[in-house]
Parts: C-alpha cells; structure tokens; sequence
C-alpha cells in the first residue's frame, strides 16, 4: 500500500540528507557510468515543476543514483514513479526510499539502453531525468523513435547537446541531432544548471530540455531521416551533391526533395530534410 501524498511528503522531507546517505552507503560517483549527483533539494524539485504537471503520468526515471530527484518525484501528483538503475551500489539507498513510498516506487536494477522503457509502464508515460552522460543520446534517439508513446521526455543533457537539439538552420550547432529531435518534438530548454550545482562538478554547464511529441511522422519512416540525415551530416562541409553520393543518385534525390544541389546540410531545414528522406524512401530499389 502506499501512503496519503500528504503523509508521503512528510516522510521524504524527513528523510536524511543525500550528502548522509551518500556517506552511510559510501556511493562515490563513478566517472565511468558519467554520474555526476545532483544533491540540492531545491534544485530537483524546480526540475519536477517545471516538467508541468503530471496528474495521472506514470514516470520513468533513468538513473536516479541516491535518489534527489526520485525523492522531488515522489512528492508530485504522479502515479507512480519507476527508477532504472544500472549501478548495484544505489540499490540500498532506494530501497530505503522505495519502504518510505510503498508501492508507488518501483526499483529496477537494470541498463537504461536494453530496457524497454514502454513496457515498464502504461500510458500516459513521462520519462524525467538527469541523464548519465555518456549514455543521454543514445536514449533519447531511442525515445524519439516512438515519441508518440510519451506524454513527455524531461531530461537534463550537457548544456553543448541540448544547444544541438534547439539549434536552428545556418548554426554551427545545427546538425543530426537537431534535425531528428525538432522533427520528432517540440523541444524547449527550461533551465540551465551551472558545473557547480553537482558533485562532483562535471567539466560543462548541463541543460534541462522538454519534448513533448508533435502527432505526426509526416510519412516519413524513422530509419529513412537517419539515413539521409547521416550521410548529409557526415560531410556537411560539402555539397549535398557530393555528400549524399553514399545513397545513390544524389541529383535525382534532391530534384525530388526540391532542394539545390550546391546547398549544404546546415542551410536545410526540417521540412527540406522530411522532403529528402521521403524522396529516400520512395527511390526504386
């Protein structure tokens, strides 16, 4: 059984500090997994706010370490909160958590990238996250595939990357990443967090990004906009004519994208590269 949600948030703001639980379990942060904690209170429950509400969501959490954000989790309108965690190490500390929420916290001992976040919980689904770094990429094209699924991705991104995702055409940042993301969501950076605010201080400022899907595949099969989106971005200091030559004709491509064949990659926008992965996929093989 799980407790009133008033009750509930008495008992987490009763709770030890992280810094105690940290030291109690001896949980340094491992380089190697990219964890870097966010310890201040305060700080993780701005993320929930801002992830806007959540009445009724089930929310998946990757990587919650000792547990700051699952904690300003616990005391939202959420129905439930799932946390994914790879690292053995954290698994007391949550259980600790996980006996203070009853069965409204789900613990997972598991890798983020072999899970199949979508069966974990039913819809309406939100991930919210502090990504480990060198995993938060590959996650989020992995969510973006089936966006549509999700209520909403909140994920925290090294601040470089979530600049890629918002980026705009005839940027330096525009690229790969923007192209999938903004064609897939609406993307919108709520907050920025400073190396300082975790322990231990990661090398770059970090990110918070929102992706709410837009409703629409715009006929374009997933793998056919990261195909064109690979190879014009392989070379984007070419011509598309010269860079999509690993796809094939690449003049009758763009004739029917109706794109120039002296552009570059980073002067096209979403529409031109939704145009040009379903010239793509609808080339005579």
């Amino acid at each position: 059984m799980s407790p009133s949600r008033d009750s509930l948030r008495d008992a987490i703001a009763a709770l030890p500090p992280l810094r105690d639980v940290i030291a109690r379990h001896e949980l340094g942060a491992k380089k190697s997994l990219g964890q870097n904690f966010l310890l201040d209170l305060n700080v993780t429950a701005r993320i929930v706010r801002e992830a806007g509400d959540l009445a009724g969501a089930h929310v998946v959490e990757i990587g919650p370490g000792p547990g700051g954000l699952t904690r300003a989790l616990l005391a939202s309108d959420a129905e439930s909160i799932t946390v994914v965690e790879r690292d053995r190490r954290f698994r007391p500390a949550l259980d600790e958590l996980a006996a203070v929420a009853g069965d409204r916290l789900r613990v997972i001992e598991a890798d983020a990238l072999k899970t199949d976040i979508l069966g974990l919980v039913p819809a309406p689904r939100a991930v919210i996250a502090n990504l480990p770094y060198n995993v938060a990429t590959p996650l989020l094209i992995g969510w973006l595939r089936r966006i549509d699924e999700f209520r909403s991705l909140t994920l925290m991104f090294q601040k470089e990357v979530a600049d890629r995702m918002v980026a705009e055409p005839r940027s330096h940042a525009y690229g790969r990443l923007s192209v999938i993301a903004q064609w897939r969501a609406e993307v919108a950076p709520l907050l920025t967090l400073p190396a300082r605010a975790f322990t231990p201080p990661p090398k770059v400022d970090s990110t918070v990004v929102q992706l709410r899907p837009r409703g629409t595949r715009q006929d374009v099969p997933f793998e056919a906009m990261e195909t064109v989106t690979a190879a014009a971005f392989g070379q984007r200091r070419k011509m598309l004519r010269a860079s999509l030559r690993s796809l094939g004709d690449a003049e009758a491509l763009l004739a029917a994208a109706g794109l120039t064949p002296t552009a570059r990659a980073e002067e096209i926008d979403i529409a031109g590269f939704v145009r040009l992965a379903q010239a793509w996929a609808a080339r005579p093989v």
